[in-house]
């Protein structure tokens, strides 16, 4: 696996520990998190704010023409700067002076450095919060599309691993749709809750800008402004985003967890797609490993460690220190990245998935009827015996059933005390797979397919 450090992105140690796994980053999440969106979206928030001080009589309204039409950066640059200064901000508005010239001294007025930094980093997580609800829709619909394709698919429906009743497996398909539409509505609250900047000055008391600023820079970034604020927006929006993120990653993994246990030798009713020239093992020729699913499931835990993260970054001293920081320049991009990536793969997983409708009607009949057991009861319920007796009745014959390896509808019309009450025709109809299929179209209706 190829793996490289992240450059750029930290300070001091935190370089040692920051890797990106760069085969994990799709173009789009990756041009987000580049270095040159980073600094670019810095550079805006600054522009912004000069304009906003030119509107306000602050500064020459040329020199904030002069700092939009010059102001630029380089990345080497930046790097180079910023071995001096310790100080990634610092370093940036050296390069930038350098291409601006005079009218510099107007870039950073009033500012501190995280009135910047958070508010792009605001930008950036609502951009990356963006590209991942684009992806869940996508998935979404897919999941809808097999849902309809597989509608009537009879399969065995199993509680504790153990075979249960019938489903099918347009439901269970149906399920998954239902549960990412309601992570696609969790995110979309999500990318509202971290679309805030904050421009208030040192500890947020706008003692050195005027709240105009913050506002005009918002607003021009397609940004609310922070109600309030200290010198940091508050961590609370940034852990409610990466939770967010870690239960979608949650849903993925259930969702990969189902299709391993579906590839198994001895259920294979589904399976993920096996790649022409793909291999399953070095030792074995043999193997269709669901090698996808089992990635999945490993970078959903990566998503549920980096929220607890997020977690501990919302309690800062007074009005803030800097503990967050290295966190965050991990944590925020890598769960994007891992989640885009996920996202990615497992919407491919479903688009190709292998279904084995016919493995699936085997699977049914491998209990030779003993699904029924509930029908029986009911029935003999329904006919006047008491639940406790009727349950006795049944489960003495499906206990024959499971040891002998019989047919539980033979025992069940050869018991004399169900006789009694259920005649063979009667108890031949309650053997009889439609009936699980009698509610599916209303439950499809329910969720919103005709």
């Amino acid at each position: 696996m190829a793996i490289r450090a992240r450059r750029r992105e930290v300070r001091g140690g935190d370089r040692e520990v920051r890797v990106l796994i760069e085969r994990y980053t799709l173009p789009e999440m990756k041009a987000i998190w580049s270095d040159e969106n980073r600094f670019a979206t810095w550079l805006e928030v600054e522009i912004l704010a000069c304009e906003a001080w030119a509107e306000l009589g602050k500064i020459p309204r040329e020199a904030a023409r002069v700092i939009r039409e010059r102001a630029r950066f380089d990345v080497g640059r930046i790097d180079e700067i910023e071995k001096t200064t310790r100080h990634d901000v610092i370093a940036f508005l050296t390069n930038v002076a350098e291409y601006v010239g005079e009218e510099a001294r107007y870039i950073h007025m009033g500012l501190t450095s995280s009135d910047v930094l958070d508010t792009a980093l605001a930008v950036r997580m609502r951009d990356a919060g963006r590209l991942l609800l684009k992806r869940l829709q996508h998935l979404r619909e897919v999941l809808l599309d097999r849902a309809r394709e597989h509608r009537y698919t009879l399969m065995m429906g199993r509680t504790h691993g153990i075979h249960a009743e019938p489903v099918t497996f347009g439901l269970k398909m149906l399920l998954w749709a239902a549960e990412t539409e309601r992570n696609i509505e969790r995110l979309a609250r999500a990318v509202e809750e971290i679309s805030v900047g904050k421009i208030a000055g040192a500890v947020g008391t706008y003692a050195t800008v005027d709240p105009f600023v913050e506002a005009y820079v918002c607003r021009r970034l397609g940004l609310a402004p922070a109600r309030v604020s200290t010198q940091v927006i508050q961590r609370d929006r940034h852990a409610y985003f990466l939770a967010t993120l870690a239960v979608v990653g949650c849903s993925l993994e259930k969702f990969a967890v189902e299709i391993r246990n579906l590839q198994r030798t001895d259920i294979r009713e589904a399976e993920e797609p096996f790649r022409a020239g793909q291999k399953g093992s070095s030792a074995m020729p043999h193997k269709r490993n669901p090698i996808v699913c089992e990635r999945i499931s490993g970078m959903a835990r990566l998503l549920r460690g980096n929220a607890l993260a997020g977690m501990e970054n919302v309690a800062l001293w007074h009005e803030r220190d800097i503990s967050h920081s290295s966190v965050e320049r991990v944590i925020i991009p890598d769960s994007t990245i891992l989640l885009d990536y996920m996202l990615a793969k497992f919407t491919g997983i479903m688009e190709g998935l292998v279904v084995h409708p016919q493995r699936m009607r085997e699977n049914l009949e491998r209990t030779q009827g003993l699904i029924f057991s509930q029908r029986v009861l009911l029935a003999l319920v329904e006919s006047g015996i008491l639940r406790e007796t009727a349950y006795q009745w049944v489960q003495r014959n499906a206990l024959r059933a499971w040891e002998e390896g019989v047919s539980f509808r033979d025992l069940v019309k050869a018991d004399a005390d169900i006789g009694a009450h259920l005649d063979a025709k009667t108890l031949d109809g309650l053997f009889d797979y439609n009936y699980h299929l009698k509610q599916v179209d209303y439950i499809f209706k329910r969720a919103g397919l005709s």
